[in-house]
This record gives structure tokens, sequence and C-alpha cells, in this order.
């Protein structure tokens, strides 16, 4: 086990200098500098008591043996945030930022027991369902589509132009959403993700999915909403509301990371650079795999709650203490330094571990690997446009998120002209600029965009 000495203390003027107990894990400090903040936690032990948000206190674990302890324990650990008691006791702010991704909601995210097993079993059986090849065709159009509108400008924000819309398109065929619902959908999940005008975005997505469930009770298809619908869990419409938003939600900004956090290595890394300038073979997977150890798209989540005082590690936790899996800390875990190498690339817990385990992590990888594969075959040439130490990341306690990902490249003519965003008979500098102010102003309307461009 690694000594104290030898951990990387916490950036100067850092909080986590500060006497208080709790350690804060929002703000720029810590979206600079995780690794150091993490260094200093374990000298608390497995776990450490942590601030989410203002007025939001939580105990994190950072160990690993300590995370599958939680994960694999329900019987202990429970995920229903109603037992949340400093919730229900009115000691959390009703505008806390953290307040929506820890909220109960009728799905199996917050649920346990008996009602878990029936909502996950309706979210595996449809996943299962889904034909890997249609998923890979599907990602290579809308990865065409959106290189299409970009590629002219030689230049490009991998995040705004790419990794955060290629998820939100692929789930929107997935989901089987029509063009009108679906222009809604990415409108809200998109202002969701940049924090704009949240409260009408979560309406507006609410909305938009109470839609789809009304469209697919009338007209299904062959996709993963009415899959869900004809279960033989007979789950209610609000219920199917709340398990869309979920999946939608949690399999978007996560593969955005994903794509994102890998691309940066690709670009940047000189093992991956070299390797391109070299002539040799891209190695996406074994990219993807470093991210997943050392940068895991949501890096501190999977709340729990004890069901009684318990004992964590030698900490004693309250009922309803908020028990969150810092896995981007448990990948990091010292103590695995020595036998990491024998262990299978599988072995980390960025999706998660349990009866919790994230059920679409196949297809969360396969979008990945195509959409980043399509992207570099495209743009051989394509390089970050900033140095890679300027790169800056979201605060926020859960993920782990660049804000951009400037690039740059030689430019292409488009080969394919269609009426989707910025495609209108643009072309040269004059046409990167319509492109530039229509993918502004219209960025509610990606997916007919897509549809009209493929149709084209």
């Amino acid at each position: 086990m690694q000594s104290h000495s030898e951990y990387q203390t916490p950036p100067p003027g850092c909080p986590a200098h500060a006497d208080g107990k709790r350690v804060p894990l929002h703000g720029p400090e810590f979206a600079a500098a995780p690794d150091a903040f993490y260094d200093m936690l374990r000298q608390y032990g497995p776990s450490a008591p942590v601030e989410l948000a203002p007025g939001v206190e939580a105990e994190l674990v950072t160990d690993y043996a300590t995370a599958l302890q939680v994960l694999q324990n329900p019987d202990t650990f429970a995920r229903d945030s109603r037992r949340w008691r400093a919730l229900n006791e009115g000691q959390i702010p009703p505008d806390s930022p953290v307040l929506p991704m820890m909220m109960y909601r009728p799905n199996c995210m917050f649920s346990d027991g008996a009602e878990h097993l029936r909502l996950r079993q309706a979210v595996t059986d449809s996943f299962a369902l889904l034909d890997m090849h249609r998923v890979s065709r599907h990602v290579d159009r809308v990865a065409a589509y959106l290189i299409d509108q970009f590629s002219v400008r030689g230049k490009a924000d991998l995040i705004g132009d790419y990794a955060q819309l290629l998820p939100l398109l692929v789930f929107n065929d997935l989901f089987g959403c029509p063009a009108e619902i679906g222009d809604r959908l990415i409108s809200a999940i998109s202002n969701l993700f940049d924090g704009v005008d949240v409260e009408r975005a979560n309406q507006a997505m609410a909305g938009a999915l109470f839609e789809l469930v009304t469209l697919k009770r009338s007209t299904p298809g062959d996709d993963i909403t009415s899959w869900l619908m004809q279960h033989r869990s007979r789950l209610t419409d609000e219920e199917m509301v709340h398990q869309l938003a979920l999946l939608i939600g949690a399999g978007t900004e996560p593969v955005q990371n994903i794509i994102a956090n890998a691309l940066r290595l690709l670009l940047s890394d000189e093992q991956f650079v070299d390797g391109q300038q070299g002539g040799g073979d891209v190695l996406v997977e074994d990219a993807l795999n470093e991210v997943l150890w050392n940068s895991p798209p949501i890096a501190n989540y999977a709340t729990h709650y004890p069901v009684h005082e318990v004992e964590l590690a030698g900490n004693k936790l309250a009922a309803g203490t908020p028990v969150l899996i810092s896995f981007a800390a448990a990948n990091g875990d010292p103590s695995l330094s020595a036998g990491r190498q024998t262990f299978s690339k599988r072995a980390h817990l960025a999706w998660g571990a349990g009866p919790h385990a994230c059920p679409a992590k196949d297809p969360a990888l396969l979008i990945a690997i195509r959409a980043i594969e399509k992207l570099l075959n495209a743009l051989p040439d394509i390089e970050l446009g900033v140095p890679a130490d300027t790169l800056t990341w979201r605060p926020g306690p859960f993920h782990r998120a660049l804000n951009a990902l400037p690039a740059r490249f030689t430019p292409v003519r488009s080969e394919r002209r269609g009426p989707g965003p910025g495609a209108a008979g643009a072309s040269g500098a004059g046409g990167a600029r319509a492109r530039e102010e229509q993918r502004t102003s219209q960025k509610g309307s990606w997916w007919s965009g897509f549809l009209s461009w493929w149709r084209a």
C-alpha cells in the first residue's frame, strides 16, 4: 500500500487544505485536479466525508474492495433515495444542482428488491433484442452526417460538434423517435447537459417522452420503447417515462464522455499519436480501456443509503447517509498497482458492479468504438487544435467531462449535400460560417436534419 507521504498534495489554494472535515467535490479546483483530491481523501481511509454541493454532505468510497462491498450488498446498502435522511429532514436546498441526479424516480436505478428486479428485467430483456449490426450501421450513418456538417471548415469542437450529438442521434433511432419528438428531446437533453434553463428543459424532456409513450401505445415499432412497453413487467406510462429518461440520459452523457476522453488520448498521448504517425494501427479499444480505468466518464456516483447504522471499513455511518462510489478513485486504488497488469481489462468499475451494474455497456462500447473509428478514418490528419495541457474540464462531482475538444484537419469537401443543419448549399469559407450559424440557431433540429440528409 502506498504511504500517505507519497501522495500528491492538492494544489495551492485547494479547499482540501481547509480545516473543515468535509472535502468539496464541486468547483474548478476539483475539476482541474481530481486525482490530487482522491489521494488526499485516502488519508481518511477507504471512505471519506465529502460535500457534493453547498449543503449536500455524503460519504465517498475510494477503495476498490470497499466499493465492491457496497455495490454487491443491496440488503445493507439500498439505492432508493427516499431513505435520504437529510433530504427528508429538509436540510437539502430545493434548488441544489445535484438534486436532479439524486432524487427518487420510479426506475430501476432508484429501486430495490422485487421492484428493482421487475424494472431491471424489462430493461435487460429489451436491450437483448437489439441487433448490434443495426446499431453499427446507424452509428456509421450518424457519424458520416455529423462529420459532413463540419469537415469543410477544417476545424471542429469534437464535443459540441460530434461527441455530444452522436449518441443522442443514435438513441433517437434505437428508441423509435419520430422527427418532431426527437428534435425536442435532443434540444431538452442538450440544454440539461449545458445547464441551460434546467427546469424548463426537464419539463420539455418529460413532455416529449410522454408523447413518445402515447405514440408507441397506439403504434408500436421495432424499437426499445415498444419492447419495454410490451414486456411482461407491464410498465405504466409513468414508469415508461422515467425508464426512458434514465436510459436515454444515462446512455448519452457517459458515451459522450467516453468518446471525448478517448479522442483526447488518441490525439495527445504519445503512445497513440506515435502509432498513428508510424502507420501503425490505431488501437481504439486500448484508448477506451485506458479511459475506463483512469478517467471513467462517470467518476463518482452510484449513491447508496445504509438501511441501518453500519460500520464501513471502520467508519460508522448513520442510516440514510448518502454513500457514493468513486469509480475513478477505486480504479486508481494504490493497493491494486502491483497486480493490475494481471487483471482482466474489464476489472475496472467504470460500469459499476452488482445488481445495479450498467445493463447497456456493450451497446455503449460499440457506439464509442464505431464513432471514433469513423472520425479518424474520415479525417486522417486530425490533431488537437490547442495544447493538451490547456484543455479544461466541466465542474461537477459526478462526471469527468471536457468543456471542449478543439481539433483541426485538412478541410474535406462535402460529398453529400442535404437540407440538414448547415448543409444547404454551403461550401468554402462562407459556407462554413453559414454552417456554424445554423448549427447554433437550429440546435433542436438535428434529428429531422439527419433524417432529411439521409433520405437525400
